[in-house]
């Protein structure tokens, strides 16, 4: 009896260590995952640093970002709420030897995450509808509430995963006057090379409708994930733009944490 007691014991052990899933995290990339918090968990995904470089028609933009953070908290299995914010974001622009700086908090975010498909499935779709809050200073943002839906679908590919994400945005127009839509689209690929790293590629896109003028957007992202443990990211990525209206490079590196 006490022999079949342990082997009971190291058998639900077992299938709790089984049952523990590693971290799962809507960085470094600009792709949204399709899993969410499990029920009743917290996760903090943070940008520990964000910086990034646009020039355009001799003006050299520099926007650094400090402690980027969405706090998330799951709802039941298959969805959370998630609030993201910056605490800390500087712009600095330079043209003709003249330079201006303005710091800011940033904007703050609301999203709600629910996925749509079973556990085990290929193909994983989400959905996330979304609520931008201006809580900026004008000049980092327009001051006004905007926000928009996400539909991420990742398809497993052996051990690698790919992700798309069809994004639709309901912005406020340049002068202030109406509304239009925006496009984000993406393909996303990662792949683990090693006991807890992946790798993560990707290709994304944003098509900017202001009835002004369209402004075309569209990067070459890099970026590599490491989990010291199933509960604790470190990440640091790269994003390359490929568009005049994108900007140059974006450098970023950051931390998730479970609790």
């Amino acid at each position: 009896m006490r022999a079949l007691s342990g082997l009971g014991c190291a058998l639900l052990v077992a299938a709790a260590a089984q049952a523990e899933v590693s971290i799962c995290t809507d960085r470094p990339t600009k792709a949204n995952a399709v899993c969410t918090v499990p029920a009743g968990r917290v996760q903090v995904e943070t940008s520990v640093a964000g910086w990034s470089l646009t020039r355009q028609g001799g003006i050299r933009s520099e926007l650094l970002t400090l402690g980027s953070t969405t706090a998330k908290y799951g709802l039941s299995a298959t969805s959370d709420l998630q609030i993201g914010f910056t605490p800390i974001a500087r712009l600095t622009v330079r043209q003709d030897g003249d330079r201006q700086r303005l710091s800011a908090v940033g904007d703050v975010v609301i999203r709600y995450k629910r996925r749509l498909t079973a556990d085990h499935s290929r193909v994983q779709v989400g959905i996330i509808p979304f609520v931008k809050l201006p809580t900026a200073k004008r000049g980092l943002d327009n001051r006004r509430v905007e926000g928009g839906i996400a539909v991420p679908v990742s398809v497993a590919a052996g051990k690698a995963t790919v992700t798309f994400g069809p994004e639709l945005d309901l912005l406020v127009d340049g002068d202030g006057d109406g509304h239009h839509l925006a496009l984000v689209n993406l393909v996303n690929l990662g792949v683990p090379v090693a006991n807890r790293m992946t790798l993560i590629g990707e290709l994304w896109s944003n098509f900017n409708f202001d009835p002004a003028a369209t402004v075309r957007q569209a990067s070459a992202d890099a970026a590599v994930a490491y989990s010291l443990s199933d509960n604790f990211q470190l990440d640091v990525g790269a994003n390359i733009g490929l568009t005049s209206d994108t900007p140059d490079i974006e450098i970023l590196a950051g931390a998730s944490i479970r609790f």
